[in-house]
């Protein structure tokens, strides 16, 4: 099996992520030593991985090695899930034309503290009505919102979504779907200019957003597992028992 020239975890399915995993084994079994482990951890984004490359291959015991990813996946979900919370709320005041005031202080109610001030939220979001007029602009650059992006930016570009929605009218937002990049969100934004009521589709959305995150735990659950059964040099059939058990 051939790994993937990119890993999201959240996104790639189970069997992806196994192939990857089992593709190390595979690859260190014929080239002895932690160089494949060294290229990874050079090449990878993924933040989960990376962390486990970095310890389940070093000198911490294999206690040590799972207290560390549990507190990894801890703070991975919780970014996950607040990430795709804020396009869901972004939905909901497209739906229901929420004045993009209230959705911010919805938004900011994710966070200990906001992330910006209001006013330099709003700022940052209304300078974009201007970045999308340039020919030849690049809309998948600019308009792209996802789970990898930095939240404050996430923040602004939903927030650009709200008001556009609230100057133009939603159904104006159906050129920008191919530029979106989460299919989550541009779910939400096709089912919204389908006039879909506002509760229903916050309701909606938020069973996929649990559903994600419970998947893409138990994805980081075989990883670790797997992750773990290849520094203990366990067979390559072996390594692949323990990803089967992840699968349907």
């Amino acid at each position: 099996m051939e790994k993937p020239q990119e890993i999201d975890i959240l996104e790639m399915p189970t069997e992806g992520l196994a192939a990857y995993w089992l593709s190390i084994k595979k690859i260190m079994d014929t080239k002895k030593g932690r160089a494949i482990i060294d290229e990874e951890i050079a090449h990878t984004k993924e933040p989960y991985i990376i962390h486990l490359l970095e310890t389940a291959f070093s000198s911490l015991s294999r206690n040590m090695v799972r207290r560390l990813a549990r507190v990894k996946k801890d703070i991975q979900l919780e970014d996950y899930e607040r990430k795709i919370d804020l396009m869901r709320q972004a939905v909901y005041a497209i739906a229901s034309g929420e004045n993009p005031r209230i959705t911010l202080v919805r938004m900011d109610s994710k966070f200990s503290q906001p992330l910006m001030s209001e006013v330099r939220a709003f700022e940052m979001a209304t300078a974009m009505f201007d970045a999308i007029k340039p020919k030849g602009v690049d809309l998948d650059i600019l308009l792209s919102v996802n789970h990898k992006i930095a939240t404050d930016r996430l923040l602004v570009k939903l927030l650009f979504f709200v008001m556009f929605a609230r100057r133009e009218g939603k159904d104006k937002l159906e050129r920008f779907i191919p530029h979106l990049g989460s299919h989550f969100f541009a779910e939400g934004i096709s089912l919204a200019i389908d006039n879909f009521e506002a509760d229903f589709l916050a309701n909606h959305l938020e069973g996929i957003r649990d559903r994600n995150v419970i998947e893409t735990s138990r994805k980081m659950d075989m990883a670790l597992e797997m992750a773990l059964a290849i520094r203990d040099k366990f067979a390559y059939d072996d390594v692949f028992r323990i990803a089967r058990a992840y699968m349907p």
